[in-house]
């Protein structure tokens, strides 16, 4: 069963002006000064109505209702409206009757906010039946399939990542990491480094205090004095003058 169609009244507008506009001599636009826009010819009520994806434009007296011209519309910019090219109040409309005869009449608007409201209500209309139209496309029609299968031939490459079972790049990324953060400061780059003394060197053989038990550093042989076996040894709490100069560690 089909669906029925209702009529809804787009636009309604309480005051039109009616003319006529002589024949077209050429294909230039029509002007509105060619008119006698004194007289206009009819004075009334305009009604813009749709019935599903047609618009019609309905000029009607204001206190009875009775239809004085109809203006079907099947598209707009158009033949069946047409703006004049010196006015934007002013327009020219290719009205019908019953028996499908066409004629074409001047309309004309007090205000210009009036026009204004009528290319609006047009434009709105037609750009609605596009999108239905669009739409009844798409259900009629199949959608095209995305195709994600290989075609012969066809190869894909992919680059992964392997870590070993064991663990040891993340091991050593996180080491790196560790060092870094320890805060300490590496020495300066040319200093001088103090070599540890060397063992087996009589010069640098520690000597043992009677009274701690404790060891010190001997002297160096450069400076040219020798404990001997004869003399005491000193103890921690009197050192002696040889090694008053050198610091202990």
């Amino acid at each position: 069963m089909a669906e029925m169609e209702y009529e809804s009244v787009v636009l309604v507008k309480q005051e039109v002006f009616v003319y006529k506009i002589p024949p077209r001599q050429s294909n230039r636009s029509y002007r509105a000064a060619d008119w006698n826009l004194a007289e206009p010819i009819w004075t009334g009520r305009l009604r813009m109505v749709a019935k599903g994806k047609s618009l019609c434009v309905k000029l009607e007296d204001k206190t009875s209702g009775t239809l004085f011209a109809n203006c079907p519309i099947e598209s707009y910019p158009g033949v069946a409206i047409e703006a004049v090219s010196d006015s934007s109040r002013y327009f020219v409309l290719r009205i019908q009757d019953d028996n499908g005869r066409t004629a074409f009449i001047g309309l004309g608007f007090g205000d210009r906010s009036d026009s204004f409201d009528m290319n609006v209500a047009l434009q709105d209309h037609f750009k609605w039946v596009k999108n239905e139209e669009k739409i009844e496309k798409e259900k009629v029609e199949p959608k095209q399939q995305l195709d994600l299968g290989f075609k012969e031939g066809e190869t894909i490459k992919i680059n992964m990542k392997i870590t070993k079972k064991d663990g040891s790049e993340v091991s050593s990324r996180l080491s790196s990491k560790k060092t870094g953060a320890s805060g300490l400061l590496p020495p300066p780059p040319g200093g001088n480094k103090i070599s540890p003394p060397q063992a087996g060197s009589p010069a640098h053989q520690p000597t043992v205090s009677a009274a701690g038990g404790q060891t010190e550093w001997g002297e160096f042989t450069s400076a040219g004095v020798h404990n001997s076996a004869s003399e005491p040894v000193a103890s921690a709490a009197t050192p002696s003058k040889a090694n008053a100069n050198w610091v202990q560690f």
